[in-house]
């Protein structure tokens, strides 16, 4: 439904914002829908809809929750090349992430 909503806000000329999208993120992290939590980040990014420290945090917790430890740590890349700043949200889901992939080696890093 969270998609639906971004989706007619277009139709309606209604400019999306990080806070919008973010909030449509997380509604992606919590129907464990990771696949669609990035594409909204490429949908942002091709709008040039700022992607922040929350925004970025929901999609890696999304990536946490659908066990993609691989597409976390691309996330983390993603933010450090774009000058996004991680902070301890963002690690711990990350690190979380790697866990449930039995990764610890990549967590380590």
């Amino acid at each position: 439904q969270a998609l639906r909503l971004l989706v007619d806000m277009a139709s309606a000329h209604v400019e999306m914002d990080s806070i919008t999208c973010s909030a449509a993120v997380s509604a992606c992290e919590k129907g464990f829908q990771w696949e669609q939590a990035l594409g909204l980040l490429l949908d942002m990014a091709s709008a040039q809809v700022e992607l922040n420290t929350i925004t970025y945090n929901t999609a890696v917790s999304a990536c946490e929750t659908g066990g993609e430890w691989d597409q976390a740590l691309r996330l983390l890349a993603e933010m450090a090349f774009n000058q996004v700043e991680l902070n301890t949200i963002t690690c711990n889901a990350a690190v979380s992430a790697c866990e449930k992939g039995c990764q610890w080696g990549h967590a380590l890093r």
